[in-house]
């Protein structure tokens, strides 16, 4: 069973993340990410680059309830 912690790890490891939280109960996790890396990319293609962990099935139940750039971030903090 993953914590919420090695689940950020996870994520850190593949995607330079400005802003990372995690929470979960070990099988069902939630992230919300904020990386300059999604700059310029869709949606979909924001999701993509943690696949390779959902598809090794380390990682099978992540929800992204943020995907997001820095100034997407500061745009909805401020709001």
């Amino acid at each position: 069973m993953l914590l919420p912690e090695q689940v950020k790890e996870m994520i850190a490891q593949v995607l330079p993340c400005e802003h990372l939280e995690v929470e979960g109960d070990g099988h069902h996790f939630f992230a919300q990410i904020v990386s300059s890396a999604f700059e310029g990319k869709a949606r979909l293609a924001r999701h993509r680059g943690l696949a390779a962990q959902r598809a090794s099935n380390e990682l099978h139940a992540l929800s992204i309830s943020v995907a997001a750039t820095p100034a997407e971030w500061a745009a909805k903090q401020s709001a």
